[in-house]
């Protein structure tokens, strides 16, 4: 068993862009196939640069705030209760086009 309170979580940098910050619940190795349970605070106008994962999958669910999500090209709307997974080898960019912080929660998974 696995115990973890966000609020207790240190912040620390999106590898992606070292602005912005998240707090990791749980990381790679505390469970089988999951590379970090994580969420990330976007500024507006703080953007998550396009990058891909060869080796894993990753789940998106935007908590609060707007924001735009590229995936392969293709742009799509983030607002609250959205659910975006990525799948390996997709070329992805997350921005904050809104006006509040965008607040995402995410996992990943290796493949």
């Amino acid at each position: 068993m696995k115990f973890a309170a966000l609020h207790a979580q240190p912040e620390c940098s999106v590898s992606h862009n070292p602005a912005i910050r998240k707090r990791v619940l749980l990381g790679a190795g505390d469970l089988p196939h999951l590379t970090g349970f994580a969420q990330a605070r976007l500024a507006p106008g703080q953007v998550a640069g396009a990058h891909t994962h060869a080796d894993r999958c990753e789940v998106f669910f935007v908590e609060a705030g707007t924001g735009t999500i590229w995936i392969d090209d293709t742009p799509h709307c983030l607002q609250p209760g959205c659910c975006v997974a990525v799948e390996a080898g997709e070329q992805h960019e997350i921005a904050n086009t809104g006006t509040e912080e965008l607040v995402l929660t995410y996992f990943g998974l290796q493949v």
